[in-house]
């Protein structure tokens, strides 16, 4: 009987694992209908989509690039939660980020680059935790509901950035662009070796990746953000402050994407700030896709980095589909969409996979 429950508990990773998959290959499934529907073969759309993110050295750095802002932020969706509160404020988090350590950097221009990037990926996690304890306070002390207040976050940051780029640290010129001149060459994040755009990000996220699941499964921190979110009332029982717990953990959650807006400024190929063409030019939506690779990766810093991954190809080789097939951009965005829908809607469903498992494992007992 021992050996049976062994196994079956065994099982629930591969459950957790399998369902975001499925649904995935539900979603393309419905994709390819929209395809065919405008005349394009959905083999080849695929062929090229998977090509475009990675079929070579070239398009594997292109998506880990593309996926490193996606797992900063689905790591801090993780952590806020396992603290049983939403953060939907990703978008407005990476533009305090990258504002923050913008300012940092016009600042400080001559500090050498072996101490300004370093304090740079500081300020910019400080400018997002920041921008993610503001809701985080509403929602602790005043009763605010953190998914209203983290949106409207998004719209202010969106706006300050506008002002800010509109001439306090717009580059000088008669040709007035919404940027920032070319920050200086002491604040550019190392590319790695192997001749691509891949740059020092990635293994600053995988680590901001891995020491958060160590801070939520091996730390009495993580302890206490776990037991907030599971029950308040037996946390508040038990000694522990809710409140400063939920404001702790939206402060973290916004230091991980305030990390990321700091990279997508420093590790661009153009070195600056640009605000020319509304926030989300800038942003990527990163902040809004980081979600769905955190849902993906079950909610699970670790599983996060696999599934940032995975999601950045998709959105990579999304252009080369576009490119190849002769479909419509917003085709290319409704497929992206489908797969939101479908990897969202199937968490509920593992979970509930998950429970019916666990509580059959408790009666054979």
């Amino acid at each position: 009987m021992t050996t049976k429950l062994n196994a079956r508990h065994r099982l629930i990773p591969l459950v957790s694992m399998g369902i975001p998959l499925l649904s995935v290959i539900g979603a393309l499934g419905i994709g390819s209908l929209l395809l065919a529907a405008f005349g394009a073969n959905p083999f080849v759309g695929y062929r090229e989509m998977f090509l475009g993110g990675f079929g070579d050295i070239d398009a594997i750095a292109d998506t880990l690039v593309k996926s490193i802002p996606l797992l900063l932020v689905g790591v801090g969706i993780c952590l806020a939660f396992r603290t049983g509160v939403v953060n939907i404020g990703g978008e407005g988090q990476i533009l305090a980020g990258a504002i923050l350590s913008t300012l940092a950097a016009l600042a400080i221009p001559n500090t050498p680059r072996v101490f300004l990037v370093p304090i740079l990926l500081i300020v910019g996690g400080l400018g997002g935790a920041i921008w993610g304890a503001i809701p985080g306070a509403l929602k602790a002390y005043v009763g605010v509901n953190e998914i209203l207040s983290t949106i409207m976050m998004n719209i202010v940051a969106g706006h300050l950035l506008s002002f800010l780029l509109e001439g306090l640290i717009i580059e000088p010129g008669e040709i007035r662009i919404q940027q920032t001149k070319r920050l200086t060459e002491n604040s550019d994040i190392p590319l790695l070796p192997g001749g691509t755009r891949l740059h020092f990000g990635i293994i600053v996220a995988v680590f901001v990746a891995v020491v958060a699941y160590v801070v939520l499964k091996r730390t009495t921190l993580g302890m206490r953000l776990r037991a907030v979110g599971h029950n308040q009332d037996a946390a508040r029982y038990a000694g522990m402050s809710v409140q400063n717990n939920i404001v702790l953990a939206l402060a973290l959650s916004g230091a991980c994407a305030g990390v990321a807006g700091a990279l997508l400024v420093f590790g661009s190929e153009s070195h600056r700030l640009i605000g020319e063409g509304g926030a989300a030019a800038f942003t990527q939506s990163a902040g809004f896709n980081g979600i769905v690779a955190a849902l993906f990766g079950g909610l699970n810093p670790l599983l996060t980095i696999p599934a940032s991954f995975l999601f950045g190809g998709m959105l990579i080789g999304g252009i080369e589909m576009q490119r190849a097939v002769q479909v419509p951009s917003a085709l290319i965005i409704a497929l992206n969409g489908i797969v939101v829908i479908f990897v969202v809607s199937s968490f509920r469903l593992k979970r509930k996979l998950e429970q019916a498992m666990t509580s059959s494992d408790r009666d054979r007992a």
